[in-house]
């Protein structure tokens, strides 16, 4: 769905926020609420934020005059009758949100999203107060808005597929990073963090330590870059309490509530908002004491074991996958790597021997999950083995290429694509591709090959667009021809080829995936042929496959709409074979891989002879020259040039 309007309802420091990234990404949007010195702070605040651009000469009056243009402040519903989507948020009360549900229901299109920005409130109960629960989502932003990427899609039960994908799609359009979950207690990030953050403040008062002795704690390891308390005093007492609660009524006690910040807020001592907290004034604890090293290794080890029993849970009740968790907590909270990686770099068996002892000294908060005993069982216990909850590459003895490396598991070989940052089909990765399917082409044992990403948040972002923007048109030609050349290799080679599809598969991904025999896809991915938004087209096959792999109809809609769609809506359409939870994704490939290799390989080269469409040489080689002509035009030129500078693109055919 195609965003041209959208609202803002609360025009708190959020809500201005918020709107704020709307109107930069060059959306018009309301913003509203119930009195005109709550839009007049909303509106203040989005000032703020660009007069900070301005100085940082991020941009000039005329710009900033442009973004205040598209902001139009109001206190009631007039203008929404024809907004695309709407995000609430007003306070964390769900009383608050339900009324302000059914007058968004009563005010709006019908085909309108109803987001709400809230940090722990059930998506289902919002909806219930709409004759379209199916529309509406949670979207939840972190603070400050204005400079964090992440956003929290949430699927209530009654979440339609294509209101999940539509919110991501925005997401993205806003230039946030979109991970999606299931309405849950907490969501992902706010219940790892509350669950850390609530084991610090239970280790505190097990030691009878005071705020500034718990930070000088954290602080002295570095475990995070300020002290609970002072972080506490940064994001609201009253707002940390609110969702400690909430969890540990949902969640039971392993969700600890701080008396001592339960104690500060009745008193009226709610952090920055009111000038004092822990500290007076807040978050400012001045020289932070001396504090014994052994006591501060205890708090560091016991929030970051909590964080992982939660991070566990998340995948193994379904809430979230592997990569939306750790993608989340790295985006979201600054914990790089994210803690499943950093379980898989310790060993996931070192992990489940430390939470076993843990549990004995501190209690069932660190019961292990089953899904740690499983992985462990199964030997997938981490980095070192090659599998843990992500799968990483086990290079094969001898020369390896730049960007894809080559491993063997048997008769399965497994190409690793590896370019930074996000795999772009570029010449230096077409090169070592070709390089690499030789390689196992060349080795009689190999029967199958898995295409893979070492990059555990994304499958491939497509081409890289910086080269072509230095290209004549005759060498955009020649790029598109060893692209196509050894997409056909892995197409009609003597390999059968799988693609392990996790996170995003856009453009030139896509079109990589398409080549393979076989798609298999992660929960987490995303395929899209975004060429359009750009004035350009598909280039390296895209619109050849694509319909012939999903029927004309759904690949117009997929190449000229330009947005993503999601795993589950490729499952339905025939763009992959399989969905599987992302930690089994590689596990399934290479499974398949090796029930392929013992087939007859005779058999399997003539079904492959078979299923390849004469015509599509042809279709590959019109598409070739459609593309140089759509890059070198006047649109296809400003497109790509506006990808590089940042800035939407202003078409003129």
């Amino acid at each position: 769905m195609n965003v041209t309007k959208a609202a803002v309802v609360g025009a708190g420091t959020m809500g201005g926020e918020i709107a704020f990234v709307i109107a930069s990404a060059g959306i018009p949007v309301l913003l509203k609420d119930v009195d005109q010195k709550f839009v007049d702070h909303g509106i203040d605040k989005a000032t703020e934020l660009l007069d900070r651009a301005l100085a940082k000469e991020k941009i000039d009056e005329a710009g900033k005059a442009h973004v205040l243009s598209l902001i139009t402040g109001t206190l009631d519903y007039d203008g929404f009758g024809d907004v695309d989507f709407v995000i609430e948020a007003v306070p964390e009360r769900m009383a608050i949100k339900q009324s302000v549900f059914a007058d968004l229901d009563a005010a709006t299109p019908g085909h309108a999203i109803l987001a709400s920005n809230t940090s722990a409130l059930s998506i289902d109960e919002i909806g219930a107060a709409t004759t379209r629960p199916d529309k509406v989502v949670g979207f939840h932003f972190f603070y400050p808005a204005s400079f964090s990427k992440l956003v929290e899609v949430i699927e209530g039960a009654s979440t339609s597929p294509e209101t999940s994908i539509a919110a991501a799609n925005f997401a993205q359009t806003i230039k946030k990073s979109p991970i999606t979950c299931a309405d849950a207690p907490g969501f992902v990030v706010n219940r790892i963090l509350t669950a850390s953050l609530g084991e610090m403040f239970r280790a505190a008062d097990d030691h009878d330590l005071s705020p500034a002795q718990m930070d000088a704690a954290v602080v002295s390891l570095k475990t995070a870059p300020a002290g609970p308390a002072t972080l506490t005093d940064t994001l609201g007492l009253d707002t940390v309490l609110h969702v400690m609660e909430h969890l540990n009524a949902e969640l039971g006690d392993t969700f600890y509530v701080a008396p001592k910040l339960k104690e500060l807020v009745e008193a009226g001592k709610l952090g920055a908002k009111t000038g004092s907290g822990f500290y007076d004034p807040a978050g400012q604890p001045g020289e932070l004491p001396e504090v014994d090293g052994a006591l501060a290794g205890e708090l560091a080890l016991r929030s970051g074991l909590r964080a992982l029993v939660e991070a566990i849970l998340i995948v193994e009740e379904a809430v979230g996958n592997a990569r939306e968790v750790d993608l989340g907590m790295m985006m979201g909270a600054g914990i790089v790597p994210g803690p499943l990686a950093q379980a898989d770099a310790m060993g996931l068996d070192n992990a489940l021997a430390a939470l076993t002892h843990a549990e004995t000294q501190w209690g069932e908060g660190f019961k292990a999950p089953t899904l740690l005993k499983r992985l462990v069982a199964q030997g997938r216990t981490g980095k070192a083995a090659g599998q843990g909850f992500f799968a990483y590459p086990q290079p094969a003895e001898g020369d390896q290429a730049e960007v894809v490396l080559f491993e063997k598991r048997g008769p399965v070989g497994v190409a690793w694509l590896k370019a930074k940052p996000v795999n772009p089909i570029s010449a230096e990765l077409v090169r070592d591709l070709e390089i690499v399917y030789d390689r196992a082409e060349a080795d009689p044992e190999i029967k199958s090959l898995v295409i893979a990403s070492a990059n555990t948040a994304i499958f491939s972002a497509g081409a890289n667009l910086k080269a072509f923007a230095g290209y004549t048109p005759e060498d955009v030609g020649a790029a598109i021809d060893a692209t196509n050349a050894i997409f056909r290799k892995i197409e009609t080679g003597r390999l059968t080829t799988i693609a392990a599809v996790n996170g995003g598969a856009f453009g030139g991904g896509c079109e990589l995936s398409m080549s393979c025999n076989v798609r298999l896809a992660g929960e987490s991915a995303t395929f899209g042929q975004p060429e359009i938004n750009l004035g350009i087209i598909p280039g390296f096959g895209g619109s050849q496959r694509l319909p012939r792999l999903v029927g004309k109809a759904a690949a117009f809609e997929i190449i000229a709409g330009g947005e993503n769609i999601s795993a589950w809506r490729a499952l339905e359409i025939g763009l992959v074979s399989e969905v599987l939870p992302d930690h089994e994704l590689f596990d399934a490939a290479i499974a398949l891989g090796e029930q392929l290799a013992g087939q007859p390989q005779a058999a399997i080269q003539q079904i492959k002879g078979l299923l390849d469409d004469p015509t599509l040489e042809a279709g590959i080689q019109r598409e070739r020259d459609a593309f140089v002509a759509a890059v070198d035009s006047p649109d296809g030129r400003e497109g790509v040039a506006a990808f590089l500078e940042k800035r939407a693109p202003k078409f003129t055919q």
